[in-house]
């Protein structure tokens, strides 16, 4: 569902010349390969992120993306419990299992997507829908019955070409989300999720403000300049309404 990554180390910021290749690597058009695929392959060949993540061990170079929200905002901490929607290919994981110290003996960090992924050591991945019915359940229960203190999504719908539309389908999984929050987060606790540059509902952001001490529209140095993508990080929830 998401793009993402996680891993060993790193501070987030942008890598140091010495780690990455000066040269920048052109890519031939192949038959039958279209031109947008071409320039896709030639951007992350040549994105400092990307080399970085490989270096690095992280499983895509959305981790850095995570952890330059958290060094901001310090969502993140020891022995916190966070649960992770649209996990797949696991970034977002390693980095809350390395910011929480989450184990196999004591699980804090829970992700699901419907995507194959690898495993993630110290956490505990579900392969299922997000939007099954009986998804938040299990979630819950694998998280030992505890509430989360983070609920992080980098969930988007698969695009369509059409732009409104796929902000509209990808705000429907930020509704979703911000929905589950709602329901399982401990008070103070924080939500997180992508969206798209565009606008956010006004319902929405009624929503967040209602429920959340302080939110904040993210653009982390880590989200390509070029791309529409944005976060939004809501910040001490206040509680379930009664």
């Amino acid at each position: 569902m998401g793009e993402k990554s996680g891993g060993r180390g790193g501070s987030g910021n942008v890598p140091k010349k010495s780690h990455v290749r000066n040269l920048h690597t052109k890519v031939k058009t192949a038959r039958g390969r279209k031109l947008s695929s071409t320039l896709w392959l030639e951007r992350q060949l040549n994105d400092p992120y990307v080399q970085r993540a490989k270096a690095e061990g992280y499983a895509s170079r959305a981790a850095y993306k995570l952890s330059e929200i958290d060094a901001r905002y310090s969502i993140l901490a020891p022995g916190k419990r966070v649960i992770d929607l649209g996990a797949a290919p696991g970034g977002w994981c390693q980095v809350s299992v390395q910011k929480t110290g989450s184990t196999g003996d004591d699980i804090r960090v829970v992700g699901i997507d419907y995507l194959d992924m690898d495993p993630v050591p110290g956490a505990t991945i579900l392969k299922k829908d997000f939007l099954d019915d009986d998804a938040p359940e299990m979630l819950i229960e694998a998280l030992g019955g505890n509430k989360p203190d983070l609920v992080i999504s980098d969930m988007a719908a698969p695009t369509t070409g059409h732009r409104k539309t796929d902000h509209l389908r990808t705000m429907y999984l930020v509704e979703v989300a911000l929905d589950f929050a709602i329901e399982v987060l401990k008070p103070g606790g924080h939500f997180l999720s992508k969206t798209f540059q565009g606008g956010t509902e006004a319902v929405l952001l009624n929503q967040l403000k209602r429920n959340f001490a302080a939110v904040h529209h993210v653009k982390p140095p880590a989200s390509r300049a070029g791309s529409v993508e944005l976060y939004l990080l809501a910040k001490g929830f206040h509680g379930k309404p009664g």
